[in-house]
């Protein structure tokens, strides 16, 4: 039974490690902020600093775990691209939606 070359997954680790580190980061950020926005208690929630800032490794190695389980560097490039600027402009549009100054 010969395998399909299209359904394996690539070694590009350079490619994917730079996404998961890059793109992982930014990631990890947008998805903190909106929690911060969103989350129990909103933006005046006390602690919730602390526990943004210590979440986001958390969100960030995650990420960069998972990235490699894409097929090509390239498709992890331009999905977690697309993910990361989806969540940033989630982020962008979200003091609006609140009625936040």
């Amino acid at each position: 039974m010969a395998k399909s070359k299209a359904a394996t997954i690539q070694p590009d680790w350079i490619s994917k490690t730079l996404a998961g580190a890059l793109l992982g980061l930014g990631l990890a950020v947008a998805i903190s902020g909106l929690f911060a926005w969103w989350g129990p208690g909103g933006l005046d929630a006390p602690n919730k600093v602390q526990f943004n800032m210590w979440v986001i490794p958390l969100y960030w190695m995650t990420v960069w775990s998972l990235v490699y389980l894409f097929r090509t560097g390239l498709r992890a490039w331009l999905v977690l691209g697309a993910v990361t600027a989806a969540a940033h402009v989630a982020l962008f549009v979200t003091p609006q939606i609140l009625g936040a100054s």
